[in-house]
C-alpha cells in the first residue's frame, strides 16, 4: 500500500511535482523549469522525483521494504500514448511527439509511471476530491490557448480505443448559424473544430479582432457598455451551449467541470446553464456547470490520482 502518491504535470516551461498522502491531502508541491528538450527533460523529471522520493523517506511501491514509506508515480502530459506504439502523439509540445516517453521515463527511474493525458489528468482531479467529487460521470473541460477535455466514470478515465476520449475540441461546432460564418480551419486539418470558436484567442479576436489572443478585461468591459466586448461575450455563450449540449447528447454527465483561462469568466456559470435546452434532447437538462476546485493544481494533482492507494 502507498504511503504517497507523487504526481508530475509537464508543461510548456515548466515540471511541477506535487505528493499526495493516503489521504488525499497536499503534502509537497515545487515547479522546476521545463528544459524543453527530450532527453534533458527525462533527466530533469528523474532528478525531481529522485529528490522529492528521498526527502520523503519513500521508495517506488514495487520495491516493498519492511518499515519503509513507499510511493507510486503518474505524470500528465500535453497529449497521450499511442496504443499502437508506445510513441507520444497529438503533443503541442511537439518535441514530445514520436518519442517513447512514458518507456524512457520509467527506464531512467527503474520504476513503474503512469502517463496520461492532462485533460484527462484534470478531470480525474475533480471527479476525486474536487468539484465533482461524489459524481458518477465527470466532463472535465480545459479552455484556455487550446481545448480538451477528460472522462471520468466511477474513478476511472476512459481513455478509449485510440486515448482519444474527450478529444472535444476538434468536433465541430455544432448546429452552425450564419454568424459562424465559413468553418474556420484548424492545427489538425480539418475546418471547423470548436477550438477554433471557443478557445481563449478565439474569443479575444471575436471581441478585439484578428491577432489579439487575450481576454483579460472582457466582462469588465462589457459591463461598462463596451459594445464589442457584449456581442463577443453573447456569440460566445451561445457557441458553448451548443458545445456542452453535444457532450449531453452523448455522454449524459453528472456535471460538467470547466478549468482553463475561460474557466474564470464568471458568466459562464450563469449564461450557459438556461440555454443548454434548445439542444440538448430532454425535456428538463439540469446538469450543472461548475468551476474546478483546484485551480492550476488540478493536473497535477490527477497525475497523482492515477494511481490507487492500494496498489
Amino acid at each position: 500500500m502507498a504511503d504517497y502518491r507523487l504526481g508530475i504535470d509537464l508543461g510548456g516551461t515548466k515540471i511541477e511535482i506535487a505528493v499526495l498522502n493516503r489521504q488525499g491531502d497536499l503534502v509537497l508541491r515545487e515547479r522546476i523549469p521545463n528544459p524543453g528538450v527530450y532527453p534533458e527533460a527525462i533527466l530533469a523529471i528523474r532528478d525531481l522525483v529522485t529528490s522529492v522520493d528521498h526527502r520523503l523517506g519513500a521508495v517506488p511501491s514495487h520495491r516493498v521494504s519492511a518499515g519503509q514509506s513507499t510511493s507510486t508515480l503518474g505524470i500528465g502530459i500535453p497529449g497521450s500514448i499511442s496504443p499502437e506504439t508506445g510513441l507520444i502523439k497529438n503533443a503541442n509540445a511537439t518535441w514530445l511527439n514520436d518519442q517513447p516517453f512514458g518507456m524512457d521515463l520509467e527506464s531512467a527511474l527503474a520504476r513503474p509511471v503512469r502517463t496520461e493525458n492532462d485533460a484527462n489528468c484534470f478531470a480525474l482531479s475533480e471527479a476525486a476530491d474536487g468539484a465533482a467529487k461524489g459524481a458518477q460521470t465527470v466532463f472535465g473541460i480545459i479552455v484556455g490557448t487550446g481545448m480538451g477535455a477528460g472522462i471520468v466514470n466511477n474513478g476511472r478515465v476512459i481513455e478509449g480505443r485510440h486515448h482519444i476520449a474527450g478529444e472535444w475540441g476538434h468536433l465541430p461546432l455544432p448546429w452552425p448559424l450564419p454568424e459562424d460564418g465559413e468553418p474556420r480551419p484548424c492545427f489538425c486539418g480539418n475546418k471547423g473544430c470548436m477550438e477554433r470558436y471557443l478557445s481563449g484567442p478565439a474569443l479575444a479576436a471575436d471581441w478585439k479582432g484578428e491577432g489579439n489572443r487575450n481576454t483579460a478585461g472582457i466582462e469588465e468591459a462589457a459591463a461598462n457598455g463596451d459594445q464589442a466586448a457584449i456581442a463577443a461575450l453573447n456569440r460566445y455563450m451561445e457557441r458553448f451551449a451548443r458545445a456542452c449540449s453535444l457532450a449531453i447528447n452523448f455522454l449524459d454527465p453528472d456535471v460538467i467541470v470547466l478549468g482553463g483561462g475561460i474557466s474564470n469568466l464568471a458568466s459562464l456559470y450563469d449564461r450557459v446553464p438556461p440555454l443548454l435546452s434548445k439542444h440538448v434532447i430532454t425535456p428538463v437538462c439540469t446538469t450543472p456547470i461548475v468551476k474546478n476546485l483546484h485551480g492550476d493544481s488540478s493536473g497535477v494533482r490527477g497525475a497523482a490520482w492515477l494511481w490507487d492507494v492500494t496498489e
